[in-house]
C-alpha cells in the first residue's frame, strides 16, 4: 500500500470511531430503562393496543383470542404460505 491509501484508510477510521463515541449517548438506553425492561409485567398492566380501525383491545383480549382460536399447525411437508400483496 502507498502512503495515501494509508493515511486514507487510518483517517477515515478514526472519524468513524470518533462518530460512534459521539452518538454512542444518544443511542444507549439508560440504566433505569434497561432495569425496568428486564422484568416481566402482567398482561393486565399493559393496557389498551391500538389496532387502527379495529379498535382499542385490551393485551389480555387479544392473549385470550389466540388461545382459543390458535393459527393451524403447519406441517413438515406442506410448502410455506406465499403472501401476495396486491398494489393499487
Amino acid at each position: 500500500m502507498d502512503r495515501n491509501s494509508l493515511i486514507f484508510c487510518s483517517s477515515a477510521l478514526a472519524l468513524f470511531l470518533l462518530i460512534a463515541a459521539i452518538a454512542f449517548p444518544f443511542a444507549a438506553v439508560s440504566q433505569a430503562k434497561m432495569v425496568t425492561a428486564r422484568d416481566a409485567v402482567p398482561a393486565e398492566q399493559l393496557g389498551d393496543m391500538d389496532l387502527g380501525s379495529f379498535g382499542k383491545v385490551s393485551v389480555a383480549d387479544m392473549m385470550s383470542y389466540y388461545i382459543e382460536n390458535p393459527p393451524p399447525p403447519t406441517t413438515a411437508n406442506a410448502p410455506a404460505k406465499r403472501h401476495h400483496f396486491e398494489g393499487c
